[in-house]
């Protein structure tokens, strides 16, 4: 399935954005000997890379079902924004430590202060501008879930992935600046190192947060709850079901997801009968939910779904 044009935009107004920062935030590093817009240059850098390796996703992940990968390559995008938080912790926040780190123990004072402050104004701009569209996108993916719920329950990594990237590069522009303007005020390049390491730190909390979330995707999260509230729906109504018991449901990639439902079908029931009934359960969650790819359906009383529920949710505890 393709992947949700809003996302993709989001993306693409990124990566325009930060190709053209890391540019001249080098460019301005190079002038004034600054180690905080060093740091800067790497992290836009990064952040481009991110941009591409979040599209290679994206596009990967919309290949149709092949009988090796028979629900698809959703999860295509989960591996690939996983990466991308490994290199923001590994390149963007490792560099910037050790930037910091190498100003501090030999401080240099920075130059040509006014490119600098140009450079950082100019950047600040064109990210509040990927800022800006990233929160828009996500604030109509997330409905009435506050800003952290919506985050965490959040299938689609493109777009959180953006907005916290971008995030993370505004605070990074701020304490860059505030370095570099109490380095020139206080006459100490010290600081200039000082702001290094909190780029860092930003970086370094912000890899965690994705690589926290994209784990979850990756090894495997159940969709959102009301899909499983609506298949339970869709099945108790059917006159050849007497009890729908529980749902179990993964996500596959962003708008891909394989169910399981329980059922107990009427003891009345042929087999042709039920199978038809099969069939229509599956038709009404087809068109409810075009995101589902395949629905297993399996004969059981409660009580056998409740022991295997239970089992399941005692091993759980246990681990």
């Amino acid at each position: 399935m393709s992947a949700p044009q809003g996302s993709r935009f989001v993306v693409y107004v990124a990566l325009a954005g930060n190709l053209a920062i890391a540019v001249a935030k080098f460019v301005a590093a190079g002038v004034s000997g600054s180690s905080a817009m060093l740091s800067e240059g790497v992290h836009s850098l990064v952040d481009t890379v991110n941009e591409v390796l979040l599209l290679h996703g994206l596009r990967r992940a919309e290949r149709r079902p092949t009988p090796t990968h028979p629900f698809g390559y959703g999860r295509e995008l989960y591996f690939w924004s996983f990466i991308v938080a490994l290199l923001v912790f590994a390149m963007g926040a490792g560099i910037s430590l050790y930037e910091g780190i190498q100003h501090l123990r030999q401080p240099r004072p920075a130059e040509n202060h006014g490119v600098a402050y140009a450079v950082l104004a100019v950047s600040f701009v064109f990210e509040a501008t990927s800022w800006c569209f990233a929160l828009r996108e996500f604030r109509q993916r997330k409905g009435k879930l506050g800003y952290f719920a919506a985050f965490r329950q959040s299938k689609d990594p493109s777009t959180f992935t953006v907005l916290l990237e971008d995030t993370a590069a505004l605070l990074g522009l701020l304490i860059a600046f505030a370095g570099l303007l109490a380095a020139q005020l206080l006459d100490m390049p010290e600081l200039d190192g000082v702001a290094s390491l909190g780029i860092a730190a930003v970086l370094a909390v912000t890899a965690f947060l994705l690589a926290r979330e994209t784990k979850g995707l990756l090894i495997g999260e159940p969709a959102h709850p009301r899909v499983a509230e609506s298949l339970l729906a869709i099945a108790a109504r059917d006159a050849d079901v007497r009890t729908a018991n529980g749902v179990l449901t993964m996500q596959m990639g962003p708008n891909q997801v394989v169910a399981a439902l329980s059922a107990e079908f009427e003891d009345s029931r042929t087999t042709p009968q039920i199978e038809a009934c099969i069939g229509r359960i599956e038709q009404a969650a087809q068109q409810r939910h075009p995101e589902l790819v395949a629905l297993f359906i399996k004969p059981q009383t409660p009580e056998v779904w409740r022991a295997r529920r239970d089992a399941r949710e005692q091993a759980a505890r246990e681990d």
